[in-house]
């Protein structure tokens, strides 16, 4: 618990530090319209974290998350040259991605099968799918009143308030109530959880189903802001995602981890792509900068936690000795 508790902390004061020196050392970080844009860039990573964040704590993983927002668009762009409403597309794009997040949750409980090699599966099969739908092409002039609105809001971006408002959701779901008790059990020990009356089958199910219409939902959003359907759109989040959810402490190997360390790993990585680009570094040194930090985010928690309990170790006979 001391460990989890120190590594949000450090998270959230190394992203403060980043703040505050590239806001004094990079022209227009700290501007108005800069902040817009960087609220937009993390948009979609901060969405599709929130359920990920679930996901990892209970053990498992979900790296189809990308192709399922790619998938979206690109079905979003065929119903709208199809002549459907906007209001109508929404939510069957959501639940495209309830659905296809269903079938990777079929595959890991029913199945058995390893979440990794399940995701990667359909990380391919869904991209191929957006392809198949949309082909090479793009799909624009949606309307504005909803590009607008994602694009829109000064001095605070309208889809700030959104991030926000299910950040609170799935934060309070996840540290007060039984539900996020549960998943903490799952991650720890599946079998102790089953023990308890936990059905681990069914919550990674629904686990599952939820990282699908979010990474839907991200598809809507991600359409909208740059008023163009693609079947490439979001290519690459999965990384992104990942690496913000493990820097902000939460264990690759299940059972711990806090939803504000990974928020704080959110900001963190948005904040350094944006100051790199408006340093004009070229995209691949940011994909550098974002594998480091993946590696950094598996690695340090765990050295951390070990170095922590070996000195637990060394002080209990002194204090075993004192009483």
């Amino acid at each position: 618990m001391f460990a989890k508790r120190g590594w949000d902390t450090a998270i959230i004061a190394l992203t403060i530090v980043v703040l505050i020196v590239a806001s004094g050392t990079v022209d227009n970080f700290a501007s108005s319209q800069n902040f817009g844009f960087l609220v937009l860039d993390l948009l979609p990573i901060a969405l599709v974290a929130l359920p990920m964040t679930y996901i990892i704590v209970t053990g498992e993983i979900d790296l189809s998350v990308a192709s399922t927002l790619g998938l979206s668009s690109a079905v979003m762009g065929s119903l709208w040259n199809a002549g459907l409403s906007i209001e109508t597309i929404i939510p069957l794009c959501l639940l495209l991605g309830a659905i296809l997040g269903a079938v990777n949750g079929l595959f890991v409980t029913v199945l058995g099968l390893p979440s990794l090699a399940v995701t990667i599966g359909t990380l391919a099969l869904y991209r191929g799918l957006a392809f198949v739908v949309l082909g090479d092409g793009a799909v624009a002039d949606f309307p504005a009143v909803y590009t607008d609105w994602v694009t829109g809001g000064s001095p605070i971006p309208n889809v700030l308030y959104l991030i926000i408002v299910l950040a609170i959701a799935f934060g309070l779901v996840l540290h007060a109530t039984p539900i996020g008790r549960n998943l903490y059990a799952v991650g720890a020990s599946e079998q102790a959880a089953r023990f308890a009356g936990v059905r681990p089958g069914r919550t990674k199910f629904w686990l599952y189903v939820v990282s699908g219409a979010v990474a839907g939902l991200a598809g809507v959003l991600w359409t909208l802001r740059y008023s163009s359907a693609r079947a490439d759109n979001g290519a690459g989040l999965e990384l992104a995602v990942v690496a913000a959810v493990l820097l902000g402490g939460v264990s690759i190997f299940g059972g711990r981890g806090t939803l504000p360390g990974v928020l704080a790993g959110v900001v963190l990585l948005a904040s350094l792509q944006n100051a790199l680009r408006l340093s004009d570094v070229s995209n691949e040194a940011l994909n550098v900068v974002t594998g480091a930090l993946l590696i950094i985010s598996v690695l340090a928690p765990n050295a951390v936690q070990k170095l922590i309990q070996r000195r637990h170790r060394l002080l209990l006979p002194e204090r075993t000795n004192a009483s």
